[in-house]
């Protein structure tokens, strides 16, 4: 894997989200997300457990009908079939994840 910096936005797209596999194996994936301002997903449900955790920026991430407000440093374990979604990222700076999913 080439050297590379995680807060430093090299592919980001102003206008959508931008997930970047940094590294995937059998039982896991790390995936560097970069989330516009604003932004908001549909309903997730994955078949697998992931762990989450804000580097930059904030969100509010809603998991079992239930809202959380994430900052950077925060960290969540969404357990595998888990309806969650986002509901909105910061602005300044931008939200940046770092997910891992573990199989």
């Amino acid at each position: 894997m080439p050297e590379m910096n995680l807060f430093r936005p090299d592919k980001a797209d102003g206008e959508k989200e931008t997930l970047e596999t940094l590294l995937s194996r059998k039982n896991v994936t790390i995936e560097r997300i970069l989330s516009p301002p604003n932004s908001v997903t549909e309903n997730l449900q994955q078949p697998h457990d992931e762990w989450i955790s804000i580097l930059q920026g904030s969100a509010k991430l809603e998991m079992d009908d239930t809202q959380h407000n994430l900052h950077r440093g925060d960290c969540v374990l969404i357990p595998a079939n888990t309806p969650h979604r986002v509901l909105t990222t910061s602005h300044q700076p931008h939200c940046i994840w770092l997910t891992v999913h573990i199989r």
